[in-house]
């Protein structure tokens, strides 16, 4: 160890009282002209890693609109994988809280690492802006202050879907989907409007996640005698369930239809025509007609090597308006996080999928839209073409009550 002169000692101290002199101001300054910190959480391996992609890329595409500075202040994006595992994803939440000290926090992607990391978020008043998992409950019972979500409330694209399908396709039907949160919110949510228009549910089955053989899930429908089946799958257990369903030979007596994620564009290429006819409910199609998604198509189609963009993009790129939108609206202060939660709270813009807004009473997005789409040859291959919609679907919210 060095020796400490009796001068060095009196300049250290000197300076030390200078800086407590000017007072604790000097130093919140000097952390807002440091970079705004932004933690990713989201997959980046595993079964749902496209999805983790997408979103990356569209918030990484907006904050390139901005030279990655938004009110003076440079953007830093911190990226943690959760591998879709929840013990990983909650330990690389106290990291990127604790360690890193992130200005904001977005992703998950599995409703399972968000509700592992609820409390944590909530406990030490750090900003979530959930950019994909729907656990119900996070815009409900278990809602927070400091809890955004621009992706959607899994009650949100299967709600309309229930009454639609009975209508439209089936009084019978065969529910399917993964065994964790997502899957049971979603089919709660379908029997919540299906049930009352005279629909019966035949049997539900639950695989597990990351699943690759559905043989003996296609048996139990083919011998179940349901007219449809409705499903939620996605990233690479959609690919496998849509493909196998049709090899299976079921397409042609059993009307396959579904959350919106069994044929998003991230999966629509591997599943080929296995995926025509499906019928799905979501808030986004690459095909709305509107200003802002004609420019956010082409955009990302350039930078990202012809990609067309889904609806996990339109999260991300949501997301990042949002960030950048109420950074400028309080002067990049990010000390100040009851200023900047007010800020996101207000922040309303034109989306590629219509008006983007949250609902006041729980930090959900509104969605402008549900559509109804089925899968379609269109002019360049694949795509999911609307042929119905519903409007400003907005999450019950039941049991929010914020500040909370």
């Amino acid at each position: 160890m060095d020796r400490m002169t009796r001068r060095t000692f009196l300049g250290a101290a000197a300076t030390t009282a200078a800086g407590a002199a000017a007072g604790p101001w000097v130093l919140r300054a000097q952390a807002q002209g440091g970079p705004v910190k932004v933690g990713i959480l989201l997959p980046y391996s595993g079964v749902y890693a496209v999805l983790g992609e997408s979103i990356t890329q569209a918030m990484e595409l907006v904050f390139a609109r901005e030279s990655w500075t938004v009110a003076g202040r440079k953007i830093e994006l911190i990226k943690e994988d959760t591998e879709a595992k929840p013990p990983v994803g909650i330990r690389k939440a106290d990291k990127l809280i604790d360690s890193d000290k992130v200005d904001i926090l977005t992703g998950p992607v599995h409703s399972g690492v968000l509700m592992g990391m609820r409390d944590k978020v909530h406990n030490s008043k750090t900003i979530l802006i959930v950019s994909n998992a729907g656990a119900d409950v996070i815009s409900r019972e278990r809602c927070s202050k400091w809890i955004f979500r621009t992706s959607f409330s899994n009650w949100q694209p299967n709600w309309p879907m229930g009454g639609w399908v009975a209508k439209n396709v089936s009084k019978e039907v065969f529910l399917v989907a993964p065994n964790y949160q997502a899957g049971k919110d979603m089919m709660t949510a379908f029997k919540e409007t299906y049930l009352p228009a005279g629909g019966k549910v035949v049997a539900e089955d639950y695989p597990k996640l990351s699943e690759t053989d559905y043989a003996p899930y296609l048996t139990k429908i083919k011998q179940s005698g349901a007219k449809a089946v409705y499903a939620f799958f996605s990233g690479s257990d959609a690919v496998n369930f849509v493909k196998q369903f049709d090899q299976f030979g079921l397409k042609q007596s059993i009307k396959l239809t579904g959350a919106g994620f069994l044929t998003e564009p991230d999966v629509l290429p591997a599943q080929g025509r296995s995926a025509l006819g499906v019928i799905t409910g979501h808030f986004y199609t690459p095909l709305l007609d509107n200003p802002v998604n004609k420019k956010f198509v082409a955009d990302f189609k350039a930078k990202f090597g012809g990609k067309t963009p889904d609806g996990f993009a339109v999260q991300g790129y949501d997301t990042a308006e949002v960030i950048v939108r109420a950074l400028k609206a309080v002067n990049g202060n990010t000390q100040d996080k009851d200023k900047l939660v007010a800020a996101i709270a207000r922040t309303e813009f034109d989306s590629p999928r219509g008006r983007f807004r949250f609902d006041q009473k729980s930090h959900n997005v509104i969605q402008p839209f549900i559509y109804i789409r089925e899968v379609k040859e269109v002019a360049g291959g694949l795509d999911n073409v609307p042929i119905d919609k519903v409007a400003d679907v907005t999450d019950p919210g039941t049991g929010c009550t914020l500040p909370a």
